[in-house]
C-alpha cells in the first residue's frame, strides 16, 4: 500500500436518514455542519435522503421516496397524453 494517499482524518460521524429517521455511525472523513448528540458524544451530523434502512431493494418494501415532485410531473404529463388520445 502507497503511503500519504490516504487520508488521516478518519472520525465517527452520524448519518441520518431523512425519510425514517434512523441514524447510524460509521468512521468518515466527510465534511459536515451540522452535530448531533447521541449518548451524551458529540457528532457531525450527515443528512442523507435514502439509506439501506429505507431503500426498497434491501427491506422489500416498494415505497415511494420523492423529495423533488419528479412522479407526480410525470403523472400530469402522462395523464394529459392520455386524455389527448380519447
Amino acid at each position: 500500500m502507497k503511503s500519504g494517499i490516504h487520508p488521516e482524518n478518519y472520525r465517527p460521524v452520524a448519518f441520518r436518514d431523512m425519510s425514517n429517521g434512523d441514524t447510524f455511525i460509521s468512521r468518515s472523513t466527510v465534511n459536515a455542519r451540522e452535530t448531533v448528540d447521541i449518548e451524551g458524544v458529540t457528532y457531525p451530523l450527515v443528512k442523507l435522503e435514502i439509506s439501506s434502512s429505507s431503500h426498497p431493494f434491501y427491506t422489500g418494501k416498494q415505497k415511494l421516496v420523492d423529495t423533488a415532485g419528479r412522479v407526480d410531473k410525470f403523472m400530469n404529463r402522462y395523464a394529459k397524453r392520455m386524455e389527448a388520445k380519447k
